[in-house]
């Protein structure tokens, strides 16, 4: 065996007729071709955008009436369902003082931690009698056992069985510091009542225009027959009430307690 094992010759490019192309760097037509490629998929895309923008045009057609209207972008407006609420007692503010029913109203029962509600009756416009300097005391009307009573500085709901507690729960009622079509009350030691920080008190009068506002409540007709309501002159939508058998100024509530608590009775003077 010979040592070396003889293999086929090579062909060279030059006997199959082919030669390359030293002309161009290697990989030029592949560049070409993506180039190409990346053209006609730009194009392709423009075209599209342009097609859908002048279909969108067209199709596009102004709002009907009651439709939901363009605020700016990306927001839309609904007109709001109007609700439909209870507004605040109205009544006349003349000087007047309500006379009570000649029907006797039911005494509640109640609790340290309840308080009863009475039932409805049809409103009361009181008298036209108008009192100048009337000698009144003000009695609740869910507690009838109690009256405006001066304590300290404040005005509570309490029972009054003694001859210096009737003098503190009796006042003088004149017209509106503020406003003659209301009331004010003065007391025995010649302090008017008058809310501070929402809570009744009975103060000295400093001659200034917030004290003489703050003296002032106007009375409007209350639902419940015989009691009226008193409104703050300057806090309008606010009604005295008494609450934990306090007297304090709180905004309208249509409930049948809030009413009940802001019913007050103008009597006879207790001393």
């Amino acid at each position: 065996m010979p040592e070396n094992t003889p293999h086929p010759p090579q062909r060279q490019p030059w006997e199959n007729g082919w030669s390359p192309d030293t002309s161009r760097a290697p990989g030029t037509r592949r560049l070409w071709l993506a180039g190409a490629l990346a053209v006609a998929t730009i194009a392709a895309c423009v075209t599209a955008i342009a097609v859908n923008d002048r279909t969108h045009d067209q199709q596009a057609t102004p709002p009907a009436t009651g439709a939901p209207t363009d605020n700016g972008p990306g927001l839309l407006s609904f007109a709001s369902p109007s609700t439909s609420t209870t507004a605040p007692p109205k009544g006349n503010t003349s000087m007047t003082s309500p006379t009570p029913s000649t029907t006797a109203s039911p005494t509640p029962t109640h609790t340290a931690d309840a308080k009863p509600t009475p039932a409805k009756s049809p409103a009361h416009h009181g008298s036209s009698r108008k009192p100048a300097t009337d000698r009144r005391s003000i009695q609740s009307l869910n507690y009838p056992d109690r009256y405006w009573h001066v304590v300290g500085d404040y005005v509570k709901l309490d029972p009054v069985d003694s001859p210096s507690a009737r003098r503190a729960a009796t006042f003088t009622l004149v017209k509106g510091l503020s406003d003659a079509r209301c009331y004010s009350f003065a007391t025995a030691d010649g302090d008017y009542l008058r809310h501070r920080n929402f809570l009744l008190r009975a103060e000295h009068d400093d001659g200034s225009r917030l004290f003489r506002q703050d003296a002032t409540f106007c009375p409007r007709t209350s639902s419940v027959t015989g009691a009226t309501m008193l409104e703050s002159a300057n806090y309008p939508g606010r009604f005295l009430r008494h609450q934990n058998f306090q007297l304090k100024l709180d905004p309208y509530q249509n409930t049948d307690l809030y009413r009940a608590d802001s019913a007050f009775r103008l009597v006879a003077g207790l001393a």
